[in-house]
């Protein structure tokens, strides 16, 4: 039996969440006008008074690396699948209440279960990484040749005001040298940062729109380097905006177990896709991502 994130299913936002993950998570969203000096001026003013209120982590993420097996199972006969995670605090978890509670152990964990193998987690992700830091994570988790690696990667980019066409190129640069070794690659776009209390008006306003054309230059500058791009803002907006209280943990700006359950619950679909396993998935999430199907 596939395990699934442990998610109040009865939620019509998550159901609805939910079928867009499978189905690729819809339209493209809009890219906003490019920021005057001024603008860009105050944000950088506002992102290190944000940077202050939410402070440095005092916590490290939970450490999840290791081998899954599927439910009910002790041991497992066949060649693990290796799963990779890469990116930032938020592929690293940082927040969740345990090991279990991560995105990456969730993913291992559906991947056990439906593909009826056991899973070897490595989480290369650093806390307080952007797109110019995934070189050297690629470079690390080449060393155990991954089947699939999961990239989320953007937050950083944002509130350090690089240009979405330079973060995009990097992570571009990234999943091309992981699709050059075999490694098949699932990209979580960066979330949009409007959702994130601590930052004030405008900077929310401006943050989620640099979020939204990051996100966008991600999902195009990924699926021409080969991967395979799930949209996280798209998908998980409802959820983070209407109880950030539930998906938000205690400095409110990284998710919380809830939140990073729902993130993988997003990813999953593509990871199995990429994984070349079809699933006992729930009718609420069956569906063909639209980067697939291109």
């Amino acid at each position: 039996m596939l395990r699934l994130p442990n998610l109040p299913l009865n939620d019509e936002r998550l159901r609805r969440a939910a079928s867009a993950a499978a189905k690729g998570g819809g339209g493209m969203l809009g890219v906003g006008t490019a920021l005057a000096g001024t603008a860009v001026g105050l944000a950088a003013f506002q992102a290190y008074q944000a940077r202050r209120t939410i402070g440095k982590p005092t916590i490290a993420p939970p450490y999840a690396d290791g081998r899954y097996l599927p439910v009910g199972k002790t041991s497992v006969r066949g060649v693990s699948l290796r799963l990779a995670v890469l990116g930032d605090s938020g592929a690293a978890s940082l927040g969740a209440d345990g090991a279990g509670e991560t995105i990456g152990a969730t993913l291992a964990a559906g991947l056990a279960d439906a593909s009826g193998r056991a899973v070897l987690l490595n989480n290369a992700a650093v806390v307080g990484a952007q797109s110019s830091d995934l070189a050297a994570q690629v470079k690390r988790i080449l060393t155990i040749r991954p089947n699939v690696a999961v990239i989320v990667i953007g937050g950083n980019d944002v509130t350090h005001l690089v240009r979405p066409g330079t973060a995009a190129r990097l992570l571009a640069d990234a999943v091309r040298e992981l699709r050059a070794a075999g490694v098949h690659v699932v990209v979580g776009t960066c979330p949009d940062l409007g959702a994130v209390r601590p930052l004030g008006a405008p900077l929310r306003q401006v943050a989620g729109r640099m979020s939204r054309e990051l996100a966008t230059a991600q999902r195009t500058a990924v699926k021409a380097a080969g991967g395979h791009a799930v949209p996280l803002a798209e998908i998980l907006n409802d959820l983070f905006y209407a109880e950030p209280a539930v998906y938000f943990s205690s400095d409110q700006f990284h998710p919380s177990s809830a939140g990073y359950r729902a993130v993988a619950y997003a990813l999953l679909p593509e990871v199995l896709r990429a994984a070349g396993i079809s699933s006992d998935l729930p009718a609420l999430t069956r569906g063909a991502a639209s980067d697939s199907a291109a």
